[in-house]
């Protein structure tokens, strides 16, 4: 992928935890390593197609300069946040800030923050069998969009299975979601459990009735073993009702395991005749 950079743009900001850097002030050093495809622009010239980095540099300067903070930590989390909010063609962005009149008591050319920030894609599977199923699925599509940094970009439609596992309860509703966000894997993962929570779902009977269910499928490309999270899903390849929703909204999605895509999962999973449930 392309990048523009823009390097070292000079600000007198007020940041700092000792209050003489909040009153007296001291220069920054803030640059820019944006992730653009730059391609189109080449070819034709219309600047439209790429990123303006004067109209970049601007909004830098204002978000750096409007309030004291005191970590440069922040000062590049903001940036960062902000421009990949605004420029929707940057896809990924590095920041650096540089404090070269840092207090400490000794020579130094500069101590500086370096982070690397980008929009991240999820797929998350959706059920509901308990209370008015469909209003559940749709208010918990609503409260994923409503999260911080989040979008949902796809959704699938809603489909009826039978249960899985704990098969003495009703019939599920389940569907599947594509969703951008700026959120980590662990930071995902809490503010859909509080969804969950927030509507009240109960953790009573393994595969038992719940209000709502939302499970993480697909984060990026990335393998996640840890004690609470799992990615990719371990039983997508299973779940007939994650894969027909799924292999609707992203048929192509390759499985970083499997190595195979959604449909043909899908497809392999139907011939079998073993996948049902939730």
């Amino acid at each position: 992928m392309d990048k523009i950079y823009i390097n070292n743009l000079e600000f007198i900001g007020f940041h700092g935890v000792f209050p003489e850097e909040k009153k007296l002030g001291q220069k920054f050093l803030v640059s820019l390593e944006l992730i653009v495809d730059t391609r189109e622009a080449g070819k034709t010239g219309d600047l439209t197609k790429s990123v303006h980095y004067g109209l970049v540099a601007q909004d830098v300067e204002r978000v750096f300069l409007e309030k004291s903070i005191d970590l440069i930590e922040t000062c590049a989390e903001n940036i960062a946040e902000m421009v990949l909010k605004k420029y929707e063609l940057v896809k990924e962005i590095k920041v650096t800030v540089k404090k070269p009149w840092a207090p400490l008591q000794m020579h130094f050319e500069n101590v500086a923050v370096e982070i690397s920030r980008k929009w991240h894609k999820v797929y998350l599977s959706l059920g509901s069998n308990m209370g008015d199923k469909r209003e559940n699925l749709l208010e918990a599509i609503k409260r994923v969009g409503e999260l911080e940094n989040t979008e949902v970009v796809k959704s699938s439609t809603i489909l009826e299975t039978e249960p899985f596992g704990y098969i003495e309860q009703d019939n599920f509703l389940n569907a599947c979601l594509e969703v951008k966000t700026l959120l980590t894997p662990q930071e995902f993962l809490s503010s859909i459990l509080k969804i969950e929570l927030d509507m009240g779902r109960v953790r009573e009977i393994k595969w038992g009735p719940r209000v709502i269910d939302i499970d993480i499928l697909f984060y990026d490309n990335e393998i996640i073993q840890e004690d609470n999270l799992a990615v990719p899903h371990p039983w997508i390849c299973e779940r007939e009702f994650v894969l027909e929703p799924l292999s609707e909204i992203a048929p192509n999605y390759v499985h970083p395991l499997e190595r195979k895509t959604i449909m043909m999962l899908a497809r392999k999973l139907k011939e079998s005749g073993k996948g049902n449930g939730d």
